[in-house]
């Protein structure tokens, strides 16, 4: 059995993110302020300290300010031959008087800038690196790295192994809970390690001819439903966000959250043949000797100490392995297969409620099952379609990095809608005499196993009541590594009245976007296919169409250059697509049959790309 991989990295930010308006006191703008740049190296002093103290290495990812900085070089040099740290490089902290002189411009996001400034950037730093270390970094990073930027570094600077290239779900959600001034949106991407490929940094290479040739971490590992349903800056195990989430006891400062999370990730090796990984990423900024989140000095100090302490306790009790960036990207590459899924069963730690996701995310789809609506899908990813995506100045996208959603229950909906329409969502309908039961209003808790390559969530029985019928019915959802789809089955256990007769429902509401603003869904084409075919361009006219024992229902989205379809076990099934409206611009691929008691009736959903 493997141990639990994690990674601590720090960085030397000279003039940290929000900290130049604490320390100038409301004095006029100035990055070069001694206090500022002497408190934040101070600072750092202290999270390498602390580190140290209890038995862990670090990855020091110098920032652009701080190779200006004799002091900041000569620790990194020192704890890299003390203590085996790192010397890494991040592309993060460009903010200095250097660089906004040469510059003219106060952007830090090196995802941000046109293409152009990107490679000038880049080569200014990597330069700069080697000119005082004599060599250049094997690890760099940011909140995120778009591809363009991904495979121009790893072309040029070869040594590059391993980066920090998103924030797991850092959209929409969090911009809002930052006063809409926080224009970092990537949503979509995975929550633990994989290979970006080389069209698109958030969906995993699927081949080495994909392979962009780096091992990319997450920013922070993040609570899977917390941050999900929330804004994820509150909920990570980088233990400020404890604090700023405010999920500590005020009088006694404790947090046991945050070992909970710890320990969640630490459980992940039941879902990953025996792998699981936790990273802490932490800038100066984040222990201003002013205080933040509502919090002293004291308090932000203790979390870090307690934090290392327990990462600390992890590897004496040899439960832990600690590595560097570029370690862990040697270990990666030996551990997994392009092909493997990241699989993360994950149960509510904080509200105290039963609520449990299923995350599951590989070369060709990133996806949520959620038990709390009966097994539905609620968000699904299109990675097959390897959707390149440029980002920064000139480009289509200049902030928004997310990859594409299909289903997102946060942003179109899901199950439960206020007035009229449908939310996106995959899930099923039972229809008796007149009645109709949604399996979202149906909660249950499921189990994990693993057959060869193939995942299988078995999801707990539920209860369907109508009026004179009890239905008793499972689901089994399959994914199959390196197929592109997922099979769901659906079981009738029992009835009341074994001679009954139900209408099953197998649909997906869908349609495309990466925020809550709709899309122009013109040009989409919907079909059904089978002895003949059907099809519906859509409109937005309320369209429907069916086949009995069609081979499939799909729709092509030329804007994302996706095909998804559905796909049925039993030629009995009536196939059928529905066009939405503008009130509700959505679409709807499904299945229905009559079923009996003791049948199983299978339907896949699959994922391609459209050319």
């Amino acid at each position: 059995m493997d141990k639990f991989i994690v990674n601590i990295i720090h960085r030397p930010e000279m003039v940290p993110e929000y900290a130049e308006k604490v320390t100038g006191h409301g004095k006029a703008e100035d990055i070069g302020r001694k206090a500022l740049l002497t408190e934040s190296l101070d600072i750092f002093k202290t999270q390498q300290r602390l580190a140290h103290e209890n038995g862990l290495k670090t990855t020091i990812q110098m920032t652009y300010a701080s190779l200006f900085n004799e002091e900041a070089v000569e620790l990194a040099k020192a704890d890299h031959e003390k203590y085996g740290d790192e010397i890494a490089l991040s592309l993060l902290g460009l903010p200095c008087k250097e660089f906004r002189d040469k510059y003219k411009t106060k952007d830090f996001c090196i995802w941000m800038f046109s293409m152009e400034d990107k490679k000038s950037i880049v080569d200014d730093i990597f330069a700069k690196f080697r000119d005082i270390f004599g060599f250049y970094p094997e690890s760099t990073g940011s909140y995120y790295m778009d591809a363009d930027l991904t495979n121009y570094i790893k072309g040029k600077y070869p040594s590059v192994k391993c980066a920090v290239a998103t924030c797991w779900e850092e959209g929409p959600k969090a911009y809002h809970t930052c006063n809409n001034s926080w224009y970092t949106l990537f949503d979509g991407g995975p929550w633990a390690p994989w290979i970006p490929s080389k069209q698109n940094t958030h969906a995993p290479a699927a081949n080495e001819e994909e392979d962009s040739g780096i091992v990319a971490i997450p920013h922070l590992s993040r609570d899977l439903i917390a941050c999900y349903d929330g804004n994820g800056s509150n909920f990570g195990t980088h233990p400020q966000n404890v604090l700023r989430g405010m999920i500590y006891d005020s009088k006694t400062w404790e947090y046991p959250y945050m070992y909970n999370l710890i320990d969640q990730y630490r459980s992940l090796e039941k879902y990953n043949n025996g792998y699981a990984y936790n990273m802490m990423f932490v800038g100066p900024a984040w222990m201003n000797k002013m205080g933040r989140w509502e919090a002293p000095y004291e308090l932000l100090e203790k979390s870090y100490s307690d934090g290392c302490a327990y990462y600390g306790k992890l590897k004496k009790e040899g439960k832990l392995v600690d590595m560097t960036m570029s370690e862990f990207a040697d270990y990666y590459r030996k551990k997994k297969s392009y092909t493997e899924p990241e699989c993360a069963l994950w149960r509510d730690i904080l509200y105290g409620s039963d609520k449990q996701l299923f995350w599951y995310c590989d070369p060709y789809m990133r996806t949520c099952v959620n038990m709390d609506q009966g097994g539905a899908i609620v968000d699904l990813r299109p990675y097959a379609a390897k959707l390149e995506w440029p980002v920064g100045i000139g480009t289509k996208h200049v902030q928004d990095a997310s990859y594409p959603f299909l289903i997102q229950e946060k942003y179109r909906a899901g199950y439960f809608t206020h007035y009229a329409g449908e939310g996106t969502v995959r899930s099923a309908k039972l229809s008796y005499q007149g009645e109709e039961v949604d399996l979202c209003l149906c909660r249950t808790k499921a189990h994990f196993s693993q057959e060869g390559n193939t995942r299988i969530l078995t999801l707990d029985p539920v209860d369907i009541e109508f009026y004179d019928l009890t239905v008793k019915l499972q689901t089994k959802i399959y994914f199959e590594e390196g197929s592109s789809r997922i099979k769901i089955e659906r079981n009738i256990l029992e009835m009341s009245n074994p001679k009954a007769k139900v209408e099953l429902n197998e649909y997906m509401v869908a349609c495309y976007g990466t925020t809550e603003y709709p899309e122009d869904m013109t040009g989409i084409t919907l079909k059904c296919t089978g002895a003949e075919e059907k099809s519906i361009t859509y409109e937005y006219r309320c369209r429907e169409e069916q086949l009995a024992g069609a081979d499939a229902v799909s729709a092509v989205i030329p804007a994302i250059e996706t095909k998804v379809s559905m796909t049925a076990s039993d030629k009995e099934a009536v196939g059928y697509i529905r066009e939405g409206y503008a009130f509700s611009p959505m679409f709807t691929l499904g299945y229905t049959k009559t079923i009996s008691d003791k049948e199983v009736f299978a339907t896949w959903l699959n994922l391609e790309k459209a050319n």
